[in-house]
């Protein structure tokens, strides 16, 4: 007779950690990455990524210190010579260098949006963050502070190197609200007028085309006034001239073209009116068309 017992049955092994146990309600895989609900702070990131890793921010940003620093230094340096700001605050030259340099964030602000139309990348954008609102907040949001925080920077440094070099000269000392209206004013004003650049590239989609329109209409209402000369068209005219963008910025810095139409902060809460108007603009065609 065998003495030989039977083996006895093996408990079955455990099923891996990816595999579902036998007669599990949810079988499949299990990603051992953490998964976590997306929110504004990661739109906010990548669009950080893509605006500082792009060669023309870097352009555009570096062209605007040099125009706003330059053409003040240079301002100074004539007006210094010539002795023609009696009377004057010496602030008020820090205007002629954000006329121009102004070009530079409307620039910026047009490719942060419709280069990515031009590219494709676009579509890479909206399938990782399918809420296009929120990738529209988010570009909003990152190039304005950028935007504001290079123009506080550098119009204050103007400001600063303007008065210290026309000390003395016979120049008005600048008060308080003139300081403030100088670099904190005129650096919100261009930032809104970076974004609503922005804003036009978004709903254009074309570079090209939104950067034409945005220096039209910054330029366009001035040129078109000076040339009236007509008396039944001279109401026209002062609007034109009280309410084109060179002669608002010029608010800040009390060298206006009229004497007359928005003073103080006012040309602030325009702009703040104009972007918000065309932000609704822009989110209403981003969810209204394809991308």
């Amino acid at each position: 007779m065998s003495t030989h017992q039977p083996p006895m049955p093996q408990a079955p092994a455990a099923a891996p950690e990816w595999q579902a146990a036998p007669g599990g309600n949810h079988p499949g895989y299990s990603s051992p990455i953490p998964v976590v609900r997306t929110h504004l702070g990661h739109a906010l990131a990548s669009e950080w990524t893509k605006i500082k890793s792009v060669r023309s921010t870097m352009w555009t940003l570096g062209v605007f210190v040099l125009l706003v620093v330059g053409i003040g230094l240079l301002a100074g340096v004539a007006v210094r010579g010539s002795g023609d700001l009696s009377g004057q605050s010496p602030l008020t030259l820090g205007f002629f260098g954000l006329l121009i340099g102004m070009m530079c964030v409307i620039t910026l602000g047009v490719l942060t949006t419709a280069s990515e139309y031009g590219t494709g990348m676009i579509r890479t954008t909206m399938t990782a963050c399918p809420s296009r609102g929120r990738v529209l907040a988010a570009k909003s949001i990152v190039f304005f502070v950028l935007a504001f925080a290079v123009t506080l920077a550098v119009v204050s440094f103007v400001a600063m190197l303007q008065a210290s070099m026309l000390d003395g000269q016979g120049a008005k000392s600048p008060s308080t609200g003139e300081w403030l209206k100088a670099t904190l004013g005129i650096s919100l004003y261009i930032a809104l007028l970076g974004l609503l650049s922005l804003l036009v590239g978004s709903m254009i989609r074309h570079s090209a085309g939104a950067i034409t329109i945005m220096i039209g209409t910054v330029l366009a209402p001035l040129v078109i006034a000076l040339f009236m000369n007509a008396s039944s068209l001279e109401k026209v005219q002062t609007a034109l001239l009280e309410y084109s963008i060179p002669s608002q910025m010029g608010v800040f810095y009390d060298n206006t073209l009229s004497h007359s139409g928005p003073s103080g902060w006012d040309p602030l809460w325009i702009m703040l009116g104009v972007t918000a108007a065309a932000y609704a603009g822009a989110y209403a065609l981003l969810h209204s068309r394809d991308v």
